[in-house]
């Protein structure tokens, strides 16, 4: 039974990481790429500072509210249909980033990209414990979770390019840039209803005994766990937790990649363009490799609440170090500090799948996301705000810093049951 659903598990890895990295990259790339933007978008609009921190963090209040209806909403309707469609109405409202160029237009345009980007990320997780058994989804959320610092590495030389065409037809390089980007998410969406299947039973790749093999393991990891109405999500103190920290991860995040292109501009004393996004795509290739290990470490040892602790608390020095330090200095905590919040997600969302099943995991997911999404919509104000107090851009950096500090405590003192290491035959697998 253990090589049927090996070979069950491998299939899944192969059928759907690659589709669903592709999708993850097109999705952060396309609410993240105002940050390449910034300097020459600002300009050509007349967006203040306070405006761009307001836009860039509007998009997560509508994506915060919306997280867990739109989680249940897949759950009734069917991946193939709920993904491929809101991936094709994120990518028409990301091209539509071209065309915002007033202070109004810029913040309905982020605000509807939130709402169209909703479902996506909380639908990507709870795919994720309908495909894959609970030892490796740490390592199959690596793998997923790959596609931001891809998005990013990758990105930050395509952004950058694309601002480069500025003057083409008459239009600036960010028209490009939001234009082409969306163009290639409306594409990705297409793809999918072509593409996906909705559940293991409907899988076109499997065979029957690797459905039944792996749907009665699925079955078997859900009978130990209690917790399956929608009530039983919001109401349990655990899931509470997990939310507030997950809300402290993507405040450092968000309030670190927002700024990132400018803060290594300045760091290397020239303008965001293709020289200084090469530069900053650095710290993302440092994080594909964190991406990469860490979470089959936590797999491997069974450890989710110590591993996911001293990432974010890594992270968080990283952070506050980039602040204090020479600029060579400050591109190594950089690269520590991409390192630990984007190693640190995988791991951390193994947590809510171990606590709770069906209805309950999808609502739970969707509030879990919901209160990182008040993070993302928190994180620039928090650095804007903090850099105008203070009046030094440190100040923005080391109040991020504390944020993911308070976190990494906080999973310290959560009440997680370590797993049961990876088999060696299923480590096998894995790798």
């Amino acid at each position: 039974m253990d090589s049927v659903l090996n070979s069950a598990v491998k299939k899944n890895r192969a059928r759907l990481i690659p589709f669903m990295l592709a999708l993850y990259i097109l999705a952060f790339l396309d609410r993240s790429n105002i940050g390449f933007a910034k300097e020459t978008y600002q300009i050509d609009t007349g967006l203040s500072n306070e405006a761009y921190a307001l836009g860039a963090g509007i998009f997560f209040v509508v994506y915060a509210f919306l997280g867990v209806p739109a989680n249940l909403l897949m759950r009734r309707w069917g991946a193939r249909r709920w993904i491929g469609g809101t991936t094709l109405l994120w990518g028409a409202l990301s091209a539509g980033m071209g065309y915002a160029d007033t202070e109004a237009k810029f913040l309905i345009v982020r605000t509807l990209l939130g709402a169209a980007e909703a479902g996506f990320f909380p639908g990507m997780i709870y795919l994720t414990s309908q495909w894959f058994p609970q030892q490796n989804r740490a390592a199959i959320m690596g793998l997923f979770y790959m596609g931001a610092p891809l998005a990013l590495t990758l990105g930050s030389p395509l952004s950058g390019a694309l601002l480069e065409m500025h003057g083409f037809m008459g239009s600036p390089g960010w028209y490009w840039m939001f234009l082409i980007e969306g163009l290639l998410a409306i594409a990705a969406g297409v793809f999918t209803f072509f593409y996906l299947d909705d559940t293991p039973q409907k899988a076109r790749f499997l065979t029957d005994e690797e459905k039944r093999v792996l749907l009665a393991q699925l079955a078997r990891e859900d009978e130990k766990k209690t917790h399956s109405r929608f009530m039983d999500a919001i109401s349990n103190s655990r899931v509470w937790q997990l939310a507030i920290i997950y809300m402290t991860i993507q405040i450092a995040v968000y309030g670190l990649i927002f700024f990132l292109p400018t803060q290594v501009a300045q760091l290397m004393g020239t303008k965001v363009g293709f020289t200084a996004s090469l530069v900053t795509a650095i710290p993302w290739v440092a994080a594909l490799f964190g991406t990469w290990y860490i979470p089959r470490y936590s797999d491997k040892t069974g450890d989710r609440k110590n591993i996911a602790a001293l990432t974010l608390l890594a992270a968080g020095i990283g952070i506050g170090v980039s602040g204090l330090v020479s600029p060579f200095f400050a591109m190594v905590a950089l690269c520590v500090a991409a390192v630990g919040f984007i190693a640190v997600q995988p791991v951390f969302w193994t947590m809510p799948t171990q606590l709770l099943s069906g209805t309950a995991l999808a609502a739970g997911i969707g509030f879990v996301n919901l209160f990182g999404a008040v993070g993302g919509f928190l994180a620039p104000l928090i650095r804007v705000k903090a850099e105008t107090a203070f009046n030094n851009n440190a100040a923005g950096l080391l109040a991020l810093a504390g944020i993911a500090i308070v976190g990494a405590l906080i999973i310290f003192t959560l009440s997680v049951a370590k797993q049961a290491p990876l088999t060696r035959i299923n480590e096998k697998e894995s790798l």
